[in-house]
């Protein structure tokens, strides 16, 4: 564990697979058992024994020694089930859990199995519950603060207990270690607790001088950890601790989002769940990575699409300072695909809601939650509106400290089902949905841009884009000729590749109901009380391969699939850094067929204007206009040599006309990594010329051995069209680029060599050290 059944495939090829593009095209479909010898020592007779799952893709059903024990049928909700009753002390116990994941159950891949960790729990009988404390900060300030905490104990014992809760509060470090002496103490409390029953018992504590937690770089994630311990009769019987942080959250209609009285402007993207080659297996490292390419980008937030995440995520986006929408259901009582959520909902959606707020409402990273996107009970007026309220009113019960919402592509301003939202989420609708003229032919939602309605409708709501652009390219590829304008549909004869399944990378085209960031960014900043945006997506994702569904993932990503940055990535890096000096040109500059044909040119740079060279004669001098956002040379001519731009902001670069491919170029992204079983090191191989130059276009195959304590555990190279297993040791590099990723062995440190080969070219190695 964790463990996706799907995700080596075999991929389904073809006009009419059993699994379609929407779901990856990999075999998540079908029934699977899990079985596992637990032996309980005598001496653990009198305890509480649990099993915690963090997620089971789905309908979990759990057994203990042949005794049905109880499951969960929403695959991303984590779930505990009691095994004490059943279980045999001193002997060995045989646990069994079946999953049974249908096909047509999802819009995007699900993973297949129990891909998130599961734990074994012993505790007393008395014992703080599950997510059994809830810390809330006061009038936090730099100066003092006010920390309120409910605790939930239970009594599973045989007798009435009278308990002492004590809870002490420590700092973190950044490696999450208690740092120094306790800096509080929660008053002591004495409790009564029948047997049986739960109750919560409430204190609070005022700190002086508090380190608090916000987004970087204005801010530092600061994090404390509680430290709660039970006692009876002076005899320590649980200890469970609480990592929160301190920080105030204000949501202002014309201000937007303020994170300790300093606001701070929305730069968020959409992640869904997958790990790309890794599938839905969560692995710590490879969600660090995720979040550590969109840090660089510039991004500050995540949306959690649509479901709720690994907890260990929401510890990383704590960690590193992420500000968090945690979502849960995309869909409602209205399905969206045949066996979705929509046909349990009326008996699970509370106990749902429940314990996906419970479990969560400690991370100072969420800022918000959303109950729903995109449901179809935006078109059924009244009747939708009166089930939202149902939804937000729990949401609350369980969290009155942040705002509850859901995220909306269709309700405008004067429908009942944005009145009941706490904040605006609006999905394509801020900037416009098929609206501009490129869309004109198109059918669908028409909708212009709605910001300002919304604002006049709910002027004391903060305002956000819970969804935008939905552009789409694949990394590398250009197609000629150049849409003129800021933004246009993709389609086979304008900015597409039907046969090769490419979307031009010059990033103008995007699904049907989508729209340029040029497009978004004018929209936006036209409309200054918009709090920001979240993109689709932050990552191209498995699944839902929007404009080829004969393709296997996603083509919207800033980042592709295996992690390699598209051009966009330097488009919002331009907006979103705008203090860091950069440029990029695009396309590269390896076009022998096109010598003396039109061959734009187009510039992404954080600076207000720049001056572009082919060959040392200047092409000109350009400056951004207002809600203009790349600089463009769309007549240059081509001719083989060198393109260069001189931003003036300090940034410049030079791409040049490559020789043939010569060699292989490994690079990994750590070089030491932990002998634990579970660390990763994510090396790319590039295919360059004799200058070390990557050559733009090159596709050769590269092949992989191992040799030490390691394993290679998936190849990916950024295609989303590609149906070789993720699994193969082997790779086309895709538009000069293939990716290795090789895991630790548990307690087997040592040197672990990979090399990369291809015929005709210089094989290349790389060391990584475990330790």
């Amino acid at each position: 564990m964790p463990h996706d059944w799907a995700i080596n495939g075999p991929f389904y090829d073809g006009d009419r697979p059993e699994v379609g593009g929407g779901m990856g095209r990999l075999p998540s479909h079908g029934v699977a058992w899990y079985r596992r010898k637990l032996n309980i020592q005598s001496a653990d007779n009198g305890k509480s024994i649990y099993l915690d799952i963090d997620g089971a893709m789905s309908y979990a059903i759990v057994w203990i020694n042949g005794n049905l024990v109880g499951g969960w049928p929403y695959g991303y909700n984590s779930f505990r089930l009691d095994l004490t009753p059943y279980i045999k002390f001193g002997g060995e116990n045989q646990l069994a859990i079946r999953l049974d994941n249908p096909n047509n159950s999802s819009r995007w891949y699900t993973g297949g199995g129990i891909y998130r960790n599961v734990w074994l729990t012993k505790v007393n009988p008395v014992h703080v519950a599950q997510w059994g404390t809830f810390i809330k900060t006061r009038d936090a300030s730099a100066t003092v603060a006010t920390i309120d905490l409910d605790v939930s104990i239970e009594n599973k014992s045989s007798t009435g207990q009278k308990v002492e809760v004590i809870t002490e509060v420590y700092l973190l470090n950044n490696k999450l270690e208690r740092v120094g002496k306790k800096i509080a103490t929660f008053p002591e409390q004495i409790a009564t607790i029948e047997v049986g029953k739960k109750i919560k018992v409430g204190n609070s504590v005022t700190i002086s001088n508090p380190l608090l937690w916000g987004p970087p770089p204005s801010q530092k994630a600061n994090l404390y950890v509680a430290v709660t311990r039970l006692y009876t009769n002076g005899k320590p019987i649980d200890e469970y601790e609480t990592r929160f942080g301190i920080r105030s959250l204000k949501f202002d209609p014309l201000k937007g989002v303020l994170v300790n009285n300093k606001p701070v402007r929305i730069q968020g993207v959409n992640q869904h769940h997958d790990l790309g080659a890794l599938g839905a297996a969560f692995n710590y490292r490879a969600a660090e990575r995720q979040l550590e390419l969109l840090r660089e980008l510039g991004c500050n937030a995540i949306r959690m699409a649509h479901n709720p995440p690994a907890p260990e995520l929401l510890d990383l986006t704590d960690r590193m300072g992420f500000l968090v929408i945690d979502e849960a259901f995309d869909c409602w009582e209205r399905g969206k695909t045949p066996l979705d959520f929509h046909l349990i909902f009326q008996d699970w959606h509370e106990a749902d809601i429940r314990s996906f707020v419970r479990r969560d409402r400690n991370h100072p990273s969420i800022i918000a939650w959303s109950f729903g996107n995109e449901v179809g009970e935006q078109y059924t007026a009244d009747t939708g509106a009166v089930l939202a309220k149902k939804l937000h009113d729990i949401v609350l019960e369980e969290d009155p400290t942040r705002p509850a919402t859901a995220a909306m592509n269709y309700a405008k301003p004067d429908m009942p089902f944005p009145a009941t939202m706490d904040i605006i989420s609006l999905n394509y609708q801020g900037e416009g949905i098929r609206d501009a003229p490129a869309y004109a032919h198109l059918r669908g939602i028409r909708t212009s841009p709605l910001y300002p309605a919304f604002q006049k409708k709910f002027p004391n709501k903060l305002i956000v884009s819970g969804e935008t652009s939905s552009a789409l390219s694949t990394r590398g590829s250009y197609i000629f000729p150049v849409y003129d304008g800021s933004s246009a549909p993709v389609s086979d004869s304008t900015g597409g590749n039907p046969q090769k399944k490419y979307v031009s990378a010059y990033e103008l085209y995007t699904a049907q109901f989508g729209a340029s960031p040029d497009k978004v960014f004018a929209s936006q900043d036209k409309h200054p009380f918009v709090a920001g945006e979240f993109v689709w997506s932050g990552w191209d994702y498995l699944g839902e391969p929007t404009p080829y569904y004969s393709a296997r993932s996603s083509y919207c990503g800033i980042i592709d699939l295996a992690g390699f940055k598209k051009d966009r990535f330097y488009l919002y890096q331009s907006r979103w850094r705008p203090d860091l000096p950069m440029a990029h040109i695009l396309p590269h500059w390896n076009w022998p067929d096109r010598i003396g044909q039109i061959t734009p040119a187009h510039v992404f740079t954080s600076g207000d204007e720049a001056e572009l060279f082919l060959n040392g004669r200047s092409l000109g001098k350009k400056k951004k206009a207002l809600f203009e956002y790349r600089l463009r040379w769309d007549d240059v001519k081509y001719e083989p040599g060198e393109l260069k731009v001189i931003a003036y902001k300090k940034g410049k670069q030079i791409v040049r006309t490559t020789d043939n491919a010569a060699q292989l170029k490994a690079t990994a992204d750590r070089n030491t990594i932990t002998a634990d079983g579970e660390d990763l090191s994510f090396i790319t191989v590039s295919v360059v010329d004799k200058n070390g130059l990557t050559v733009p276009e090159a596709n050769n195959k590269v092949s992989f051995a191992i040799e030490g304590p390691g394993e290679i555990v998936a190849t990916d190279n950024g295609d989303p069209a590609s149906m070789d297993s993720f699994a193969s040791k082997e790779r086309e590099a895709y538009f000069g680029f293939v990716l290795v990723i090789v895991r630790s062995q548990r307690g087997k440190p040592g040197n672990i060599k990979i090399t990369a080969s291809s015929q005709g070219l210089k094989a290349t190695s790389v060391v990584i050290k475990s330790k």
